[in-house]
């Protein structure tokens, strides 16, 4: 991408997208396009072909997708799947139709089957069963790989696809019901300590382990593929290490200064029992991750502290 290349950020507002706006700024990207969901409703095929027919961007970061915690993904699920395909059809279509010269779609570690060999590599996907919680999430971002592998295979168009680690950072989303499990837990630890209560619950066991990534972190390594990544073939990023939901939820306790009781809601789901991913691919084309999950628990603690006014209503 040359600093003058026509750029769209699609789900610019969001989490990963905003990280990758500021990626693109900061490395001194001039031409940046965006709209918000009530300027472009992505799930309208005619307003997206409008859209790219008129702007005509050169490269696409497809960032924007109906996200939630493990919740959300069990009670919506219609939402889920219906809203995810609608946007990856809409803007891979249009991007194939006015001859993007590349487009990046940004997926989950959730795509991989619950029982994945650990860690989890590429070629993982599609040889076991999903986990049930947020299959309907899942199988729409499986469908939008298949997509961009399909118009390359046909096409020959640059369409590459990335999966990325459990993100958290500036911009997260702290609901106390629809949020992921790191912002969830910074917002309950820093409620118990500002109402003095004796103990926070945490969901099921706390003996899944999870990865962890900073969205800034994602965003630099979203750059860096798609000036150096040309495969169809799916990419894992991740910072290539786990911790334990209870090991996370003491870190995150530690950070906002709580000193109450830690237990568990064993009648909650624990949901797929690892999810670490295999980076070596990532790895070798020569990127690593910068932020260790002690310091973007810092970072994003402060972040909330930012927000919690807007958050708390």
């Amino acid at each position: 991408m040359e600093r003058s290349s026509k750029i769209y950020v699609a789900g610019h507002r969001g989490m990963v997208g905003s990280a990758i706006y500021r990626a693109l700024t900061s490395a001194g990207h001039q031409n940046i396009i965006t709209r918000t969901s009530t300027e472009l409703d992505l799930r309208s095929q005619q307003a997206v072909n409008l859209f790219f027919e008129k702007e005509k961007p050169e490269y696409v970061f497809l960032a924007a997708a109906k996200v939630g915690g493990i919740l959300a993904n069990s009670q919506y699920k219609a939402d889920f799947i219906y809203d995810n395909l609608l946007i990856e059809a809409n803007v891979v279509k249009a991007a194939h139709d006015v001859k993007v010269k590349k487009l990046m779609l940004l997926g989950s570690s959730c795509i991989y089957p619950k029982f994945a060999e650990q860690p989890i590599k590429e070629e993982s996907l599609l040889t076991g069963a999903l986990e049930p919680t947020n299959d309907a999430y899942a199988v729409a971002k499986i469908a939008g790989i298949k997509l961009c592998q399909s118009f390359h295979q046909q096409y020959g168009d640059n369409f590459i696809s990335v999966m990325p680690s459990n993100l958290y950072g500036y911009g997260d989303n702290y609901h106390p019901v629809n949020s992921h499990v790191l912002p969830a837990l910074i917002r309950r630890f820093h409620e118990a300590k500002t109402q003095n209560l004796p103990e926070v619950v945490i969901w099921g066991s706390g003996s899944p382990l999870r990865e962890f990534l900073f969205a800034d972190d994602l965003a630099d390594a979203c750059l860096f593929l798609m000036n150096n990544y040309n495969s169809p073939e799916i990419i894992n990023i991740g910072s290539g290490s786990d911790v334990s939901i209870l090991e996370l939820a003491k870190m995150i306790a530690h950070e906002v200064g709580y000193q109450g009781k830690i237990s568990n809601d064993l009648s909650k789901p624990d949901g797929t029992p690892r999810k670490l991913m295999d980076v070596s691919k990532l790895h070798a084309l020569g990127w690593k991750h910068k932020t260790e999950l002690k310091d973007g628990i810092r970072l994003s603690y402060k972040d909330f502290l930012n927000k919690y006014e807007t958050t708390a209503q």
